[in-house]
Order: structure tokens, then sequence, then C-alpha cells
């Protein structure tokens, strides 16, 4: 039987609209790499139709694991046929960013990307991707649960740079996927954990996943009556932007983990006085996706809880409006 030299691929336009299209399989170069994909989660921010749609028409997907179906000249190593995760975004690890450890500030990390996106049955592996961004699955790690190598990643680094501590009363605004990795990995740390949400769904999960205690925020005053010294933004709802600033302690940090389509207007003299950190965090380094890996294979943090839908690629439509409705769901893995 003849091997097909097409692929479907799902290509978004909006967040209503996203059309399964025939494309030609990627030609591979020397030192690439073809991948099959088998899982690709639909991320948080690819339902932010304002960061998305700018960018449009576009295959999305960036969360995937496949086998690799094919190798091109003088790739190392002996990948054909491997279960593997891929990182969509590798540093170059020679410029001044990388050297001083700020590997997502890397100009590379951000331009880079496979051929065409992770909502498609095949990929192309750039060079530099197969060089310094793929992970071979251990047999533990199936093909969804290794979807949540970069998210847990991000995290990772995240709580980083935070410096989430044993002893920190840690509050977490949204519980999410991202909100519910975080608050699982502080625990591990030894914090408390407050977790908010507009969803009962969400906080019950958030519950039976270790917070110390969960807050329904319409059931809160405007300030929770809470003082964190570390405070997670996991919504990009404005009005999270005023609850982390009514909510942290003196000499506390506050971390942009998501951020809302508008400018974030500072209380210059809490923020002064009371000498308050502000920060972000974007993406991942390649040692916090090893560190992820190491994590998940030791299944030290609940991820397979946190997966619940599974589809084909040509229901990708339904995925997203399932994950931007966000009721009664967290990850939306397509299986192409």
């Amino acid at each position: 039987m003849e091997q097909s030299t097409h692929m479907r691929v799902a290509v978004y336009y909006n967040n209503n609209d996203i059309r399964i299209e025939e494309r030609p399989i990627p030609k591979i170069g020397p030192g690439e790499i073809l991948v099959k994909v088998m899982a690709s989660g639909i991320c948080g921010s690819d339902v932010l139709e304002w960061h998305r749609v700018k960018k449009g028409p576009r295959v999305l997907g960036h969360e995937i694991t496949g086998v690799v179906a094919d190798v091109g000249e003088g790739v190392k190593g002996h990948l054909l046929g491997a279960r593997v995760f891929v990182s969509h975004h590798v540093p170059c690890n020679t410029c001044k960013y990388c050297k001083a450890g700020n590997h997502t500030a890397c100009a590379v990390l951000h331009e880079g990307n496979y051929d065409p996106g992770g909502f498609s049955e095949f990929i192309r592996v750039p060079k530099i991707n197969v060089e310094n961004g793929i992970y071979v699955l251990p047999g533990n790690i199936s093909f969804e649960k290794g979807t949540m190598l970069e998210p847990l990643a991000c995290v990772l680094r995240g709580q980083k740079i935070a410096d989430i501590e044993k002893g920190q009363t840690v509050l977490i605004l949204g519980s999410g996927v991202s909100g519910l990795l975080h608050a699982q990995l502080a625990k591990i740390k030894l914090a408390r954990v407050i977790v908010t949400d507009v969803n009962d769904y969400r906080l019950k999960i958030a519950e039976e996943l270790g917070a110390d205690e969960v807050v329904h925020v319409k059931a809160a005053d405007e300030n929770l009556n809470i003082k964190a010294d570390r405070i997670i933004v996991c919504t990009s709802a404005p009005q999270a932007v005023q609850q982390a600033f009514n909510s942290i302690d003196r000499k506390g940090a506050i971390l942009f983990f998501a951020v809302p389509n508008r400018s974030i207007e500072i209380p210059t003299a809490d923020f002064w006085r009371n000498e308050i950190t502000i920060t972000s965090s974007y993406g991942a380094a390649p040692r916090d996706l090893d560190a992820s890996l190491s994590i998940l294979n030791g299944e030290y943090i609940k991820v397979k809880s946190l997966i619940t839908h599974m589809l084909p690629l040509e229901e990708i439509q339904k995925g997203f409006q399932i994950a931007a409705e966000a009721k009664e769901s967290l990850k939306v893995v397509l299986k192409p």
C-alpha cells in the first residue's frame, strides 16, 4: 500500500473559525526529523484570541508528543521510531542571555518553531530543535501525559523566578491547568496554598489536589481577607490584577504567569512603601524541561486528572470551544 504524501492540518483563523485542510507532508533536510504527532494539547494561550488572531491564518499547537517517522542525514542517536516530546522554542545557547542563564530572553528562542504546527498529523523539526529540544519519553509516560511536559516546565520556571519557598503563603488566582500545576508544585515545596476561581468544578479539583484553602471569588470580599507572601496570577481576567495588589503582603512578590489584554496599573505608593516585587514569566528553558520530565517520570505531580478531554483532530473547533468556555474542563488534548 502506497504511503500518503499528504496530511491533515487544522488552520486557525480565529477562535470560531478553524479549518481542516490538506497539505503535503513536510520534506526534511539534513539534521532534521519528521515526527508523526500522536497527541497535541490546547494551551490557554492558544485560545487567547486577541493574542493569536493577528498572526492568523496559521497552524497552532506547541504541546506535542509523537513518534519519529523519519530522520535526516547527520541526525545523531537512534531517534527513528522513538517516542518523543518536541520543544517548539529552543535557545541558541551562545548569546549573552543564554550565557547568563536567561534562555527565555534569547531572540532565537522566540523566532523558531516547528513546521507547520502541532495541530497537524506530521511536523518537520528543524535542526536546532533536534539538537536542543528533543526529549525521549520513558515508557511510563503516555503520549497524552507527555503533552504536559511543557506546561509544567513553564510552571517550574515561574516558581523559580517568584522564589517560592517552605512556609510561605502562596495565593494562586485562577485554577485552570497552570494554576493547578502551580498549586501542586508549591505544596511540594511545603508552602501554604490558597487557590481562587469563579468555577466550582475547578476549585473542587484544586481541593482534591491538596490546596489548603479554596475560595470562590464571587463569595469573597474585594481583598479576600488574605495577605500572601507570593501571588501567582494564572488568569487573564482584568479584576485579578486588582485582587493581586489588594492581597499582597509587605515585601511580597506578584508573579504574572498570565496577563490581561490591557496595560497593568501599579498602585505606586504601596509598591514603593511596601517594597513589592512585580515580575513575569514566559516560556521555559531546556533545564526546566529536563526537570519537568524528571517530575513526570517520578509521578511527583498529578497530571492525568488535568486532562479532561481527548478529541480527534477534526473536532478541534469543539476542543477550542471547550477550552475557551472553561466550564467543566481543564486540558483538552487532540489526537491527530
